[in-house]
Formats: C-alpha cells, structure tokens, sequence
C-alpha cells in the first residue's frame, strides 16, 4: 500500500491527502533546490554521537538522541533557539507527555551545518503552501537513532500509533544499517490506514500534516543477530508561532 511521490508534486499530496512519502532521489531534488548538501557526510556521521534516552528504563535503552529549537521567521530566516526541554501533553503521548524532557544539544556544528539549513528551509517552503497565513514557525529537530539487538527489537514510536501535537512533521532518513521492518503508515482519524512505506535509502523522507493524520512505525530487528543494526532519522515539527 505503498503512496511514493516521484513525479507528483508534495504540495499536492500533502493538500489532498494530509501526507506524503517522497523517494530518496525527488528528496535530494527538493532540497537542492533551497540550498545544498555538500556536508551530508559529516551531517550523517554526527548520529555515531548521540545521548542515550534516560526517559526510557534502563532495559529498554534502545533509543539514542540529541534535540534543538529554532524559528523560522515569515520570510524565511532560520535562527536557533536557546536550548530548552521538549514537552507533549499527555494527549498526544501517553507514556511520556506532561512533563519536560531534557535532551543532550544537537552540537553547535551540525546545528549551524549547511545540511541543517537546508532542511529547515524546504520545511518552510513546503509548508508553508499549506498554511499561507502562518507568521513564524517554532521547529524542533529530533537527531533518533534507534538500535535494533537481537534480544529487544527498537521502537521508533513506543507510544504506537500518535500524532505529535504540532502543525506538520518531516521524518527524513539519515542511515540504516542491518535491520528490517521499520515501517512507516499513516492514519485516518477513524483509524483506518492510508499508506505505508519504508523508508531504506538516505534521504527517503515522509511528510505529515499533523492535523489530519496519525503515524506510526513498526519495530526494527537486526537483519545479522551477530552485528549491531540501526536506523537514523532526523525529525523536524514545525507548530506556527503566531
């Protein structure tokens, strides 16, 4: 049940249907066409330096992540936040919303890389052509690698099936290393499925209007029990600011 966009346009998908699944090659398009990427290898390894979750109990320590907030003022100005925790009502994550959650920084580097600066430029672009009355943006950016061992599998989303509590999110794969599974679909607000895709290859991405639809994304599992396995996103919610 796979819904790629390649030759679609995303405004498109997204105003029709509340989401899009873009394949790694309309990705690195897209973003090209704000900025460049040239630094995407140092982007990509700065993952091999995250912070484990500490929310997560120590048995269940299979998520690893750094955090940052910028805005993005209306004609397109990327400035980064002082850092600060990240909050969910519980509404919206039942197993650790209500509380303030400290993360370890994205590093000043990667925060002010070109890679950096370029995905948030084309998710103010993107969405700002659904939103056209939105001022500024509030974004957070989520580093995620989620370890897979041969004892545990990783969950990408233990909270199941959510939705965020923001205006839209992007969910772009940086790496992926010896897992399978790691499925990404997306929900009605009756629950009923509307599409599903994996994302394999750097820079496959999905797109989510966050109030229109639900998401969640299955276990991941080592492909060799005996190698460690992984999968690296980078998540960015954007929530108007006014």
């Amino acid at each position: 049940m796979q819904q790629l966009v390649q030759s679609r346009s995303m405004e498109r998908d997204m105003s029709e249907s509340g989401f899009a699944f873009v394949g790694s090659g309309t990705m690195r398009a897209a973003l090209a066409a704000v900025g460049t990427l040239t630094d995407w290898p140092v982007f990509a390894a700065s993952w091999n330096d995250l912070a484990p979750d500490e929310y997560l109990n120590e048995q269940q320590r299979y998520r690893r992540r750094r955090f940052a907030v910028y805005a993005i003022t209306p004609d397109g100005c990327v400035e980064r936040q002082p850092h600060q925790p990240h909050y969910q009502h519980r509404d919206y994550n039942p197993l650790f919303g209500g509380i303030e959650r400290w993360f370890e920084p994205v590093t000043a580097g990667i925060g002010g890389a070109a890679c950096m600066t370029t995905i948030l430029r084309f998710c103010d672009r993107l969405f700002r052509t659904q939103t056209p009355a939105a001022a500024a943006w509030h974004v957070e950016v989520h580093q995620f690698r989620i370890e897979a061992r041969a004892d545990a599998p990783g969950e990408p989303t233990p909270e199941g099936v959510h939705r965020d509590g923001v205006d839209f999110v992007l969910v772009l794969l940086v790496n992926r290393q010896n897992v399978v599974s790691g499925t990404t679909t997306v929900y009605a607000g009756d629950g009923r499925p509307l599409g599903s895709f994996t994302l394999t290859d750097p820079l496959d991405a999905a797109l989510v209007d966050d109030h229109r639809v639900a998401h969640g994304v299955t276990p991941i599992a080592p492909l060799d029990p005996a190698e460690p396995g992984y999968r690296d996103v980078l998540v960015v919610t954007l929530r108007m600011n006014g």
